[in-house]
């Protein structure tokens, strides 16, 4: 999603709860790894790992000048002989110290080693964020969530757009004057379904 679609969307949302919660969550994430200059560890489940979150987020960071903001993406089987940013497992979490933040994307609620990483994480000093799960253990052991439960008018994928657009920011854009929830919505999908401009 490019940054065209990424403010049709903020538009479309403007006067829902989506919004300001995108953008206090990524506030709480730019914050912990600006203050402590980087750090960030970032993490999915062994059924979802958050590749195209890391993407938008090393994007982010080279956009708005933060280099704090590219993360580390830590895979729970990683190929032994794959390039060292791609083999980069579990371990890493344990060993996760003050200074640094954890941020951990799971669209369901978690066990097992991943659950234990994130304890020791947490207990060595790192700052716990969680996105995606709603509630349970490790929801209980993060000190910012965002909850993104199923059946919602948005899904996982796209509020890790909003969050990683929002943590590029520098400021938070001024709002404009508000329109109807559908007048906004009609507008969106005619953009998205526009066929591509006529090139001579």
């Amino acid at each position: 999603m490019d940054a065209v679609r990424v403010a049709l969307l903020r538009e479309v949302l403007a006067g829902t709860e989506w919004l300001g919660t995108t953008r206090r969550f990524a506030g709480a994430l730019r914050g912990s790894v600006v203050s402590y200059g980087g750090g960030l560890l970032l993490v999915g489940t062994p059924a979802y790992e958050p590749w195209h979150l890391a993407a938008h987020l090393t994007d982010e960071a080279t956009w708005s000048g933060t280099p704090e903001l590219a993360p580390t993406l830590v895979r729970h089987d990683p190929p032994a002989s794959g390039p060292g940013r791609l083999s980069v497992g579990l371990g890493r979490i344990e060993a996760a110290r003050r200074g640094e933040t954890l941020l951990v994307v799971a669209p369901e609620e978690v066990g097992g080693a991943l659950l234990e990483r994130v304890h020791d994480a947490r207990r060595g000093g790192a700052k716990v964020l969680v996105l995606g799960a709603g509630e349970g253990e490790l929801v209980s052991m993060a000190h910012e969530s965002l909850a993104v439960p199923d059946g919602l008018e948005l899904d996982l994928d796209t509020v890790q757009h909003l969050v990683s657009a929002a943590a590029g920011e520098n400021a938070v854009p001024v709002g404009r004057g508000r329109r109807g929830f559908r007048d906004r919505l009609a507008r969106l999908a005619d953009v998205l379904t526009a066929p591509p401009p006529t090139r001579w």
